[in-house]
């Protein structure tokens, strides 16, 4: 067996920093070593079990059980509905070594529904927090306050259906459960079960990406203000629906992988960990490296084994009780650098190794990474860094982080820049395969023309951006519009192109598939609480007077065929990028995609080299159910002529062949 090698061994680059790659892998051994304890130096899934000490939890008699890490309190009363809030003897903690304080409770002293919170006092202070590890918390509708609510239903959650196993290459629908319906309301998990998830399996992704799981306070904040990092947010459901939504999912074959926040905390106290027993740096770095100066939040310290622990329990939480399939960690970049990457141009290797790089942080992401796949080797995790530190989707045996995937973040960013800054008969096609296939090739990643980001208020989707306020008069296919012409046939090449040339997976945020027409905007105090910008509007694709449905159909129709014929199995090959004609032409796989960019121009017998045999035209984008203009005949056959291929391309066009 050949030796592997590792990620200097790869890139003269990284020769220079074998020192710092090295010392890291060593420094995560060692942390999982000590983690592992006697359980074994590799074996660090069968130590994360704090979620199943801390917290409360029914004891085999039918009582309770409630611990507390709180090393600061000088006494702690558990306080509720069940006791009128007050602090008694009764529902007083004790205190038992290590900072930690346990309650033991008969089975009478609390019921299902039942709210709590604690009331810690410590030296100089007191009040009411909410237990770390709660994994149930509920709001109320006219105080809106936030309380720990006990949650033991007469009966547990059957699972019916397996997972659907690895994803090599997934097509991801990322989603938002709350802003899923077409009703100006926050939706839950039975609504999105019901009428968004057939619609996913319709589409053709097989991975869904759910977003604000985790409880946040606020809800504006997309989910990514966390509170309660076990609760799952009770604004969207019971855990018995998420759980249906899941099985329900796997059912249909399609994996469940959540955004989870682990780059900063909200600094609320009252809901959140913030000053959780009078001190301050309990889960978070001391002093100005505790607080994110652009979020607002508090950042944990990763140095510390508690928060670790805390942590990395919470991956294993999230995927033993909720059965899910892997993680996308958000904010990467921040976790990684002691300034969170604000402002930095990540333009030298050496800030990826130097003195700015939180190796805290590197070392929990790579204990994360290693706890989860040995829960599940099938598990997927994402990384969301636009930094491009080297090694940190390679595996750990090649010197690197673990991560399966990373975000190619700056995709997005391209197709920002040249819809804004060039009108698209100055489009470079040399430029686009340059900038859509720079990747590393020792690490995967995931593509996206947009996703969430760039559908908020403050942003523009690539839709808005190419057709603006014409989508509120002229989206009936009755119209006659040239900016809407040329906007609806731009998004379907933008789209193919992106997916097309994706390193190892492609991502769609929801509603964005069909261009939905606007932004999204969270109930707030600015809009009067209104869901209004918060939902989305199936409708529109699927009425047959809309050209949105034509949107939706190519998505559907590119998603299908690059999963079926598995086109991201293999890198793809570029045939020809015409800077003069504006024609972009590439191989992968078993199909070539061919490409016009040019506004106004057309070309007959357009040639150029391809591998010999006969190719079938099996999908364009000027098809009529395409809403395109049907100016090329359905399953046409060309052949070679000379190790050429001869077509006929016209202007603003996306053709897709297969070889017969």
């Amino acid at each position: 067996m050949s030796k592997v090698k590792k990620i200097y061994e790869t890139d003269p680059w990284l020769e220079p920093f074998k020192g710092a790659i090295d010392a890291r892998t060593e420094r995560l051994d060692a942390a999982a070593a000590k983690l592992a304890g006697n359980v074994g130096s590799k074996d660090i899934a069968s130590a994360a079990n704090n979620h199943l000490w801390y917290g409360l939890h029914k004891t085999a008699d039918g009582g309770w059980v409630l611990r507390e890490w709180a090393p600061n309190a000088t006494r702690i009363y558990l306080v509720g509905d069940f006791n009128n809030w007050k602090r008694t003897p009764d529902y007083q903690l004790k205190p038992v070594g290590g900072g930690n304080w346990e309650l033991t409770l008969p089975g009478m002293f609390l019921r299902h529904g039942a709210l709590y919170k604690l009331w810690i006092e410590w030296p100089g202070g007191a009040g009411e927090r909410i237990p770390a590890y709660v994994t149930r918390v509920v709001q109320d509708d006219a105080t809106k306050v936030f309380s720990a609510q006990v949650w033991d239903p007469a009966e547990p959650y059957k699972w019916q259906h397996k997972a659907p196993g690895k994803r090599e290459h997934p097509f991801i629908y990322e989603c938002h459960i709350g802003m899923s319906s077409e009703e100006e309301k926050v939706a839950g998990f039975e609504d999105f079960r019901t009428t968004v998830l057939p619609r996913v399996e319709t589409l053709g992704y097989d991975t869904l990406q759910i977003m604000a799981l985790q409880e946040h306070p606020y809800y504006g904040s997309f989910g990514y203000q966390v509170s309660n990092f076990f609760a799952l947010s009770s604004r969207f459901g019971t855990p018995e629906e998420f759980k249906a939504l899941v099985d329900d999912a796997h059912g249909r074959g399609i994996a469940v992988i959540m955004d989870i926040v682990h780059s900063h905390a909200v600094s609320n106290e009252l809901e959140g960990l913030g000053n959780l027993d009078g001190h301050e740096d309990l889960y978070f770095y001391p002093g100005a490296a505790g607080h994110h100066p652009a979020w607002g939040s508090r950042c944990f310290d990763y140095g510390k084994d508690e928060v670790n622990c805390f942590l990395l329990s919470n991956c294993k939480y999230w995927m033993e009780e909720y059965h899910l399939d892997g993680f996308r960690f958000d904010g990467v970049t921040s976790m990684l650098y002691w300034d969170h990457g604000l402002g930095t141009d990540f333009g030298n290797y050496e800030i990826y190794f130097g003195p700015g790089v939180d190796e805290n942080a590197v070392t929990y992401l790579g204990l994360a990474n290693r706890l989860i796949h040995q829960l599940n080797p099938d598990a997927i995790t994402i990384a969301e860094d636009v930094s491009g530190m080297p090694g940190l989707a390679a595996p750990f045996e090649r010197g690197g982080v673990g991560f399966d995937f990373r975000m190619a973040m700056g995709i997005a960013d391209h197709w920002i820049k040249w819809i804004k800054e060039r009108s698209d008969e100055n489009w470079s096609p040399g430029e686009i395969w340059y900038e859509l296939t720079n990747k590393r090739a020792d690490e995967k990643t995931v593509s996206y023309a947009e996703c969430h980001d760039q559908a908020l208020v403050g942003d523009k989707t690539i839709i808005f951006r190419l057709i603006d306020k014409e989508m509120y008069w002229c989206m009936d296919k009755a119209s006659q519009n040239l900016l809407v012409d040329r906007g609806i046939a731009l998004h379907k090449l933008i789209r193919l192109v992106t997916a097309a040339t994706a390193g190892d997976g492609y991502l769609n945020f929801m509603g964005n598939e069909f261009g939905h027409p606007e932004w999204i905007d969270f109930p707030r105090e600015g809009n009067n609480w209104s869901c209004k910008y918060a939902r989305r509007q199936w409708s529109l694709a699927d009425n047959p007077l809309l050209r949105y449905q034509g949107l939706q159909e190519w998505d559907a129709a590119m998603v299908h065929l690059l999963r079926g014929e598995k086109s991201l199995f293999k890198a793809p090959e570029l045939l020809r990028a015409d800077e003069e004609k504006k024609v972009l032409i590439f191989l992968r796989k078993n199909c070539i995609f061919a490409l016009n960019f040019n506004p106004s121009e057309s070309y007959q017998n357009y040639g150029f080299p391809a591998p010999e045999g006969e190719w079938e035209m099996v999908m364009n984008s000027d098809e009529a159910r395409f809403g395109g203009f049907s100016r090329l005949g359905a399953s046409e056959i060309h052949a070679t002529v000379g190790k050429e291929l001869f077509l006929y391309l016209p202007s603003r066009c996306a053709i897709v062949l297969k070889k017969k």
